[in-house]
């Protein structure tokens, strides 16, 4: 069965001033896939996240979310895009002084027309979904980091969004909890056929849920290897690649 493509990065390229930090950059994302955009740190994996998701412009190429080029679109059209997404910043980016439940409501009231008395009852079932049942009405402060997370990751499905954006979805974490994040990606991919592109360096999590991944270097600025993650660990030539994999087999020898 052809796999239908869901977006598109092309030749895009990233100025801060006079200083590039990503250059022709091109690649697509299938539909239904967990996409993985890996690299060191610094190698500019969140500016393209960033870039992804319109919030900010390149200097540069175009993005196409569902074959609409989101740099060059008029702002309703934009507007009706981002509904479509769903992001979860690096830190969560939970109001503090709202509610877990209040968070999460806050995108479902901003741009759904829908009876106010059915807004609940989506909160919950959001909350629900990542094991947070029971915690509508913390405060961001009384949860543990990994709750903040999910909590996050139940915001950004408020709409029901067709791509998912999750940047560093485990930083941070302890063994454990990173890896009931991960087992949660693997529900909601599985489960709700949602599209997700991670950044991430975390080696376990892109060997866990990745179907593809593309491979960012911080000093040519470019995309260096692209592919299932397994294959590139395992037959990469690049050793900048080899590198980056080997991480793994130092840290736990």
């Amino acid at each position: 069965m052809p796999q239908t493509e869901c977006l598109r990065v092309e030749n895009l390229v990233v100025r801060y001033s006079d200083e590039l930090i990503l250059d022709d950059i091109s690649f697509s994302v299938n539909r239904g896939e967990i996409f993985i955009i890996m690299g060191g740190s610094g190698s500019g994996k969140s500016t393209l996240l960033r870039h992804m998701v319109g919030l900010e412009m390149p200097a540069s190429g175009h993005v196409y979310i569902r074959g609409t080029n989101i740099s060059s679109t008029d702002e309703q059209t934009f507007i009706n895009l981002l509904k479509k997404i769903g992001v979860l910043f690096q830190g969560s980016a939970l109001i503090g002084s709202m509610s877990v439940g209040e968070n999460v409501a806050l995108p479902i009231i901003e741009h759904l027309k829908i009876d106010s008395r059915l807004i609940p009852q989506i909160v919950r079932m959001k909350l629900s979904m990542v094991g947070l049942a029971c915690f509508e009405q913390y405060l961001p402060s009384e949860i543990s980091g990994g709750m903040k997370k999910r909590a996050g990751l139940a915001r950004a499905m408020a709409l029901n969004p067709e791509i998912l954006f999750l940047d560093e979805p485990s930083a941070g974490l302890d063994p454990g909890t990173a890896a009931g994040i991960d087992e949660l990606i693997l529900h909601i991919n599985r489960t709700l056929g949602t599209t997700i592109v991670i950044v991430t360096h975390d080696l376990d999590s892109i060997f866990t849920v990745g179907n593809r991944a593309i491979m960012l270097d911080i000093n040519s600025k470019k995309i260096i290897a692209q592919g299932d993650p397994r294959t590139l660990r395992d037959s990469h030539d690049n050793p900048i690649v080899s590198n980056f994999f080997m991480r793994k087999s130092i840290h736990d020898s």
